[in-house]
């Protein structure tokens, strides 16, 4: 009987064991997937919390919006009434005035060049030109060509020695070759004359 009971005992013994050995095995995969899942948990918060962050710091501001929206309605109006001479021009904006008989007045941006000197010394020649045009149409043809003219501008003008510039006739001989050259940028569209409204050699 002793000896049965000490079977069962010892049975009972190695029948716990392994309970035991099974109940610690459980124990310890649980524990790594407990970890796995507050971590997942914890990864899904911080994405979660930093795509909404980026969200919210990316998107704009409804006032900085309007704010923007407003100045980009300004500026073609403003653009359109320096075109007819109502606002002060931008750089580098040809400004355009109504005449007398349906005339349109066609101001470039002004001009300087660098001359050729005999003694080599530097030599700035300053000119402010005015189109005079037929009507407003031909304006459509001579903005876009602003960098054309410009372009002719300095080539033609850094040939000329200020002494072909001195007199009256030198004025003169002026107007005509910047008239026969922008017409030729602007072609088939006619410039009717070229007004010299200031001219300064330093």
């Amino acid at each position: 009987m002793a000896a049965d009971k000490g079977k069962e005992g010892e049975e009972a013994v190695d029948a716990e064991a392994p309970e035991g050995a099974e109940g610690e095995a459980p124990a310890k995969k649980k524990l790594p997937l407990k970890l796995v899942i507050i971590a997942g948990v914890a990864a899904v918060l911080v994405l979660g919390g930093g795509g909404a962050g980026a969200f919210f710091l990316m998107k704009p501001k409804p006032e900085a919006a309007g704010e923007h929206g407003a100045k980009a309605e300004k500026k073609p109006k403003k653009a359109k009434k320096d075109a007819h001479g109502g606002g002060k021009p931008e750089a580098g904006a040809a400004v355009v005035r109504e005449g007398p008989d349906g005339v349109v007045f066609y101001t470039l941006p002004d001009i300087v060049v660098n001359m050729q000197t005999a003694d080599g010394r530097p030599t700035f020649l300053k000119l402010k030109l005015t189109f005079e045009l037929a009507d407003a149409e031909a304006v459509e043809v001579l903005n876009p060509n602003i960098p054309r003219m410009q372009d002719m501008f300095q080539t033609f003008l850094r040939e000329l020695r200020p002494e072909d510039l001195t007199g009256s006739q030198g004025s003169y001989q002026l107007r005509l070759e910047i008239l026969r050259r922008v017409n030729l940028v602007v072609a088939p569209t006619k410039v009717k004359a070229v007004l010299i409204e200031e001219m300064l050699i330093n």
